[in-house]
């Protein structure tokens, strides 16, 4: 299933050339509304919320955003709740934009917050769901790490300039106690770990290269995003200082503020809107750790109407002596091989003894050439699954099982990646990464 509509993605870009680039965090109090109620939520880190739950308890759910990939979750917790007999109740939601708050908060019959901190101070909330533009998502979750909540947060985990807030929040959250997944629903697809065990048990031999992709008709964003209002203006119900973030500071757009994802401030186009979906299950098959480096090209080809790429490809070094090559364009459609759910083009794994990959329903390995294994393959035990997804995360939440489907040190090293790819390719010149210091060099 093609994920569309979404409201999470983000670009500011803030790159440094023929030097090492130092991505600052700039603070946050200092760019957005809500001073005072934030520094309730920051004064008291890791407010551990409960311990193991028991079934029948009920989790308190919020909601950061209110767009249209935040009103997907919103349905799916729903459908959870009333077909499902899941224990969970809706609480309440906080938008930057009132009236989409308002709407949302009466169809699911929850409170509209005036912004996310008085959210994160309800202590009837226990579970936080973060689906807004990609620049606020690390600052946001880090906020609902330190105020005690479990986080379900969209990817991408962070803006492409965001490097040094990336790290810090896997820091934060594993430093804490508290529940993270990242929304790459993919990983409910049962392949990506039926293939990490066959990789891990020795069937393709050493890994040596993979490949993966995604490509759509489409650049979501003139197109793809309405704007809910042309005539809105920056005031009570709508919060421009807000949506700024640590952006450049511009005069209000419309446009801006409601297709957000055309604009490099706030967003990436396919390299971390679309690639985090791909990448995700290639890096936890592989077990890698940080990329060594990482060289990108791609451009506005078909959408100039945009300010970020179309078209993004990526080859990726890592010290475990394997590369990973990264395709996609919004231009055309066709995946060669096939696609697999919201992860685009079906991953190739390759390795000295052997291949795996998919076909049709089932895992395929394919012997090397001089290899002495056989061709083998396996059925698929589960497709992909947004209500599954959702309600794994949500036993983890129950039985504090920290290892979710898409972990917050998994995100780190895609986002990684992706950051490298993006700086690469504006700087035109290969990203590097100094494991020693966890610094980015360009």
């Amino acid at each position: 299933m093609k994920t569309n509509n979404r409201t999470d993605g983000g670009l500011p870009a803030e790159t440094s050339k023929n030097r090492t680039s130092t991505i600052n965090r700039r603070e946050f109090l200092r760019t957005t509304a809500g001073g005072a109620a934030a520094s309730m939520v920051v004064a008291a880190p890791f407010v551990s919320a409960r311990n193991v739950l028991g079934a029948n308890e009920r989790l308190g759910i919020g909601f950061i955003g209110a767009g249209g990939r935040a009103g997907n979750h919103m349905q799916t917790v729903h459908y959870l709740k009333t077909q499902m007999n899941e224990q969970v109740e809706m609480v309440g939601v906080a938008d930057l934009y009132r009236p989409r708050a308002k709407q949302r908060a009466e169809a699911f019959q929850m409170k509209a917050y005036p912004h996310y901190h008085e959210l994160l101070v309800d202590r009837s909330i226990d579970v936080v769901c973060i689906a807004t533009p990609d620049h606020h998502h690390g600052y946001q979750a880090l906020d609902a790490v330190k105020a005690g909540k479990d986080v379900y947060c969209e990817k991408p985990v962070t803006h492409w300039r965001q490097f040094e807030l990336t790290k810090k929040l896997a820091e934060t959250v594993r430093g804490s106690d508290r529940v993270f997944q990242l929304g790459t629903q993919g990983m409910s697809d049962s392949a990506w770990h039926q293939m990490r065990r066959l990789i891990q048990d020795g069937l393709i031999g050493r890994p040596i290269h993979a490949e993966c992709g995604y490509f759509r008709v489409g650049d979501w964003g003139e197109r793809g995003m309405p704007i809910d209002d042309p005539n809105a203006k920056p005031g009570p119900e709508l919060d421009w200082d807000g949506f700024l973030g640590d952006a450049p500071k511009r005069p209000f757009d419309v446009s801006r503020f409601f297709r957000w994802r055309m604009y490099e401030d706030y967003a990436g186009g396919p390299s971390t809107d679309l690639l985090s979906h791909s990448l995700t299950p290639v890096l936890y098959m592989l077990g890698v750790d940080f990329p060594s480096k990482v060289v990108a090209t791609g451009g506005m080809f078909r959408y100039t109407e945009r300010e970020v790429p179309d078209t993004f490809n990526m080859l990726v070094d890592y010290p475990e002596k394997l590369t990973v090559v990264v395709m996609g364009t919004q231009g055309n459609n066709y995946e060669g091989t096939g696609g697999r759910g919201s992860t685009g083009r079906i991953p190739i794994i390759r390795g000295w003894e052997g291949t795996l990959t998919i076909q049709g329903k089932e895992i395929v390995f394919i012997p090397a050439e001089g290899s002495k294994k056989e061709a083998q393959r396996w059925p698929i035990e589960r497709d992909q699954n947004d209500v599954v997804f959702w309600r794994h995360f949500l036993e983890c939440c129950r039985t504090r099982e920290r290892q979710t489907w898409s972990t917050m040190d998994l995100a780190y090293r895609v986002q990684t990646a992706l950051i490298m790819g993006m700086l690469s390719m504006k700087n035109d010149k290969a990203a590097r990464f100094d494991p020693e210091k966890q610094q980015l060099i360009v």
